[in-house]
C-alpha cells in the first residue's frame, strides 16, 4: 500500500491555524500531529476548552467545568451549567443575498437558495409550530426528503428548543412507527409525494397510517416535494429570537437498530454535537467559509445531521434529492461539476461502482475544484483509492469511520499528513481509539477490536426511555467493562494509518446504514411459509451484500423470494432487501437457543470452523454442512 497524496499547502489548513492558536493562547507546541493527538486525549478538559475558544462558541450561560469525568464514563458531564444555541451558530455566516443551499433533484431542477429564502421558509414553519404550542423539550418528527424543506424545518424546530428526529420516505410505516412511537412526538412534518428512480410516489396513505399509529400526535404539517411554496426572490430577513438550552439538552434522536427489540433511540446533546462538528468538519475535513459541501445521504442517516455542521463552518450545503444511480451513477458527479463542489462525500459503494463502470460522460479533469473526496459506509478498497487519486491527483481522499452512535467520525482525515492507499489517515483529535486483542491488551500492527477508552462530547447523553442506562451499557460497555466497544475490527499501523476490517458484531452494514436483524426477522415472521431465518452481511467483491438463509415448509422458489422482497420493502425499507436468498433445512442455534449470527458470518467470510465455533456448543451441528456447501458454491468471500 503506497503513499498516494502529500499535502502541499498544509499551512493554509484549518488544522495548522489551530496549531498556531494553541501555541499563542495555550503555550502548547507539538512536533507532529501524533503529539497533538496524544495531548488531546491525555488532557481532554484542556483540549475541548481550546476547541471552544478557537471556534468562538457563544455560551448564553457560562460553564463551571469543561469535563466532570465519571465511571462508567458515559455518565461524564461536559460543560456543566452552560447554555448554548445550535441555531445561533448555524446562522453565524448567514447574510442577505448570500447562497445558503444548492439543491438538485431527479427532474434536473437545479436551484441556488439564498439565506433570505431559507429564513422566510423557516419562519413560516416556526410560526406554525409556535401556534401549535410547541415548546422547548417537545419532540417534532419528520418523514422527509433530503430537501430544502427539511433544512428549514430543522432550523425552525431547533430555534424553539424542541427535539428533532427524522426518517426518510423509503422506510415503511411499521419501521417508522417502531421508531417514532418511542418518542411520543407532538408534531409530524412530512412530504406528501416524491420522485425516486424515475417513478412518482404518493405518501398520503402511508402518512395516514402513521398518524393512526402515533397516538401522541397533535398535528401533521405537509409539504409538497416541489418548491412552489418557496419565494426565491425574497428580500425578507429575520433575526430569530433563539431559545438557548442546556449544553446537554437533547438536540435530536437518531435510531440505530440492534439485533433484538425495537431500534435504539440514541439521544445526542446540543453542545456535544456543536463542538464535535466544529472540530471534525473544520479541522479534519478542512471546510472553510464559502466552500461548497456535499454528502450523499437521506434524512434517516446520521450523515444528514453531520452535514449540517458544514453550515456551522460557513460553507454552502449542497443537497441531492433522488436515487444516486438514476439515470446512472454519474448523476452526482455531474452535480459536483455543475455546482463546483469542493467537498464531495459519498458511500464507498459509489466510488467502487464508478471505478468499475468508468462513466463515459464524466470528465474528471473538470473537477479540479474538489479539495476532498469523503468516503464512508464501508471500507474503501485500495483499488478505489488508487483509481480516485489517478482521476483527481490534487484531491485529498478522506475515508471516515464513526457512526450514528456519536453522530460523527472518530477516525478520518488529516490535512497535514500523507494519504496511503487503503488506509484511514488518523485517529481524530479527542478520540482515544485503540485496537484490543481478546485479552484486552492494546495492539499495533495486528487486527483487534475497536475500543474508545475515554468519553467524547458527542457520545449519546442517553437512550430515550432508558432511565437506568441499561440499554446504553449493554450496547457499548457490556463486552469490555469500562470502555466503549464499537463493534468493528481495526488494524492500526503507526506510520500509515488505520484499516477498518469490518463489523465484529451481528449488526448489518448496508453501505453505511446500520440495520438491526430483529426488524428483518419480525417482517419475515409474517410470511407463513417461512419457519425460521438467519441474515448476515458479507463484503463480496468490494461491496456489502445481505445474505438471507431461510428454512421453509415449501420450496424456496422465485415466488417466495418475491414475497420476501416485497414484505421487507413495505414493512422496513428497500435497504433491508437481501441480495441473495438461500433455502436451508435448519437455522444454526446454540444449545442455549441463541441464533448463531456472528459465528456463521465469520464462517461464510472464510474463517475455519474449528477456529470459530465448537460443535459441542451447537444445538444442531449437522446443519453446518449445508451452509459450507452454499459458501463454496455461491459465495466468493474476501479471504478466498
Amino acid at each position: 500500500m503506497s503513499k498516494i497524496w502529500q499535502p502541499k499547502n498544509y499551512k493554509n489548513s484549518n488544522l495548522f491555524k489551530f496549531e498556531l492558536f494553541l501555541k499563542s493562547d495555550f503555550k502548547k507546541v507539538f512536533k507532529n500531529y501524533s503529539e497533538m493527538h496524544d495531548w488531546s486525549i491525555l488532557k481532554p478538559d484542556e483540549f475541548w476548552l481550546a476547541i471552544s475558544k478557537f471556534f468562538q462558541i457563544e455560551f448564553d450561560k457560562t460553564y463551571t467545568n469543561v469535563l466532570i469525568e465519571k465511571k462508567p464514563f458515559y455518565k461524564s458531564i461536559w460543560f456543566n451549567n452552560a447554555k448554548v444555541s445550535y441555531t445561533r451558530h448555524l446562522l453565524k455566516y448567514a447574510k442577505k443575498g448570500k447562497t445558503a443551499l444548492i439543491y438538485k433533484n431527479e427532474q434536473d431542477n437545479y436551484l441556488e437558495i439564498s439565506w433570505n429564502s431559507l429564513l422566510e421558509k423557516t419562519k413560516k414553519i416556526r410560526d406554525e409550530l409556535l401556534q401549535s404550542n410547541v415548546k422547548k423539550g417537545d419532540v417534532v418528527v419528520g418523514y422527509l426528503l433530503n430537501h430544502p424543506d427539511s433544512i428549514a424545518s430543522f432550523i425552525a424546530v431547533n430555534s424553539i428548543g424542541a427535539i428533532w428526529s427524522c426518517c426518510s420516505p423509503d422506510f415503511g410505516v411499521e419501521s417508522i412507527a417502531n421508531r417514532f412511537s418511542q418518542l411520543n412526538p407532538k408534531i409530524l412534518l412530512a412530504h406528501k409525494n416524491y420522485f425516486y428512480g424515475g417513478k412518482y410516489f404518493s405518501q398520503n396513505e402511508k402518512i395516514s397510517k402513521l398518524e393512526n399509529k402515533l397516538k401522541s400526535l397533535e398535528k401533521t404539517i405537509l409539504f409538497s416535494s416541489d418548491l412552489n411554496s418557496w419565494n426565491f426572490n425574497s428580500e425578507y430577513w429575520i433575526d430569530f429570537e433563539l431559545k438557548p438550552v442546556d449544553f446537554n439538552h437533547p438536540i435530536w434522536v437518531l435510531f440505530s437498530s440492534g439485533t433484538t427489540g425495537k431500534p435504539k433511540a440514541i439521544t445526542h446533546g446540543t453542545g456535544g454535537v456543536l463542538i464535535e462538528q466544529y472540530k471534525s468538519l473544520s479541522l479534519h475535513n478542512n471546510i472553510s467559509i464559502d466552500d461548497k459541501f456535499f454528502w450523499n445521504t437521506t434524512t434517516g442517516w446520521m450523515m444528514w445531521n453531520y452535514s449540517l455542521g458544514a453550515i456551522l463552518c460557513g460553507a454552502i450545503l449542497c443537497l441531492y434529492d433522488g436515487s444516486p444511480s438514476f439515470p446512472d451513477i454519474g448523476v452526482q458527479w455531474r452535480f459536483a461539476k455543475d455546482a463546483e463542489i469542493n467537498h464531495f462525500g459519498n458511500g464507498s459503494a459509489l466510488f467502487i461502482a464508478s471505478m468499475k463502470k468508468n462513466i463515459k460522460d464524466v470528465n474528471y479533469n473538470d473537477l479540479s475544484f474538489l479539495k476532498t473526496i469523503g468516503a464512508t459506509g464501508s471500507p474503501l478498497s485500495e483499488d478505489a483509492f488508487l483509481w480516485l487519486q489517478d482521476k483527481l491527483p490534487e484531491t485529498q481522499i478522506i475515508s471516515l469511520s464513526g457512526g450514528t452512535d456519536v453522530c460523527s467520525a472518530f477516525i478520518g482525515g488529516c490535512p497535514m499528513a500523507p494519504v496511503y492507499s487503503g488506509y484511514l489517515q488518523c485517529k481524530m483529535l479527542g478520540a482515544a481509539i485503540e485496537a484490543w486483542d481478546e485479552n484486552g491488551n492494546s495492539v499495533l500492527d495486528q487486527t483487534g477490536e475497536l475500543v474508545i477508552t475515554k468519553p467524547l462530547p458527542s457520545m449519546p447523553i442517553y437512550f430515550w426511555n432508558d432511565t437506568n442506562y441499561e440499554k446504553y451499557h449493554d450496547s457499548y460497555f457490556k463486552k469490555n467493562e469500562g470502555v466503549w466497544t464499537h463493534g468493528d475490527w481495526i488494524h492500526i499501523d503507526p506510520l500509515k494509518g488505520i484499516i477498518i476490517k469490518g463489523r465484529s458484531d451481528a449488526t448489518l452494514n448496508r453501505n453505511g446504514i446500520r440495520i438491526g436483524t430483529s426488524e428483518i426477522y419480525s417482517a419475515l415472521d409474517q410470511i407463513n411459509e417461512i419457519e425460521d431465518s438467519l441474515i448476515i452481511d458479507l463484503n463480496i467483491e468490494n461491496s456489502s451484500k445481505l445474505i438471507l438463509f431461510i428454512s421453509s415448509i415449501s420450496d424456496v422458489n422465485s415466488q417466495i423470494k418475491k414475497r420476501i422482497k416485497n414484505t421487507l420493502k413495505t414493512q422496513c425499507s428497500p435497504r433491508h432487501i437481501p441480495n441473495l436468498i438461500f433455502g436451508v433445512k435448519e437455522i444454526p442455534y446454540t444449545i442455549s437457543g441463541k441464533k448463531m449470527e456472528i459465528p456463521f458470518k465469520k464462517i461464510m467470510a472464510g474463517k475455519k470452523i474449528e477456529d470459530t465455533i465448537s460443535k459441542g456448543a451447537m444445538k444442531n451441528p449437522d446443519c453446518l454442512n449445508e451452509f459450507i456447501e452454499i459458501k463454496n458454491q455461491y459465495l466468493k468471500s474476501p479471504d478466498q
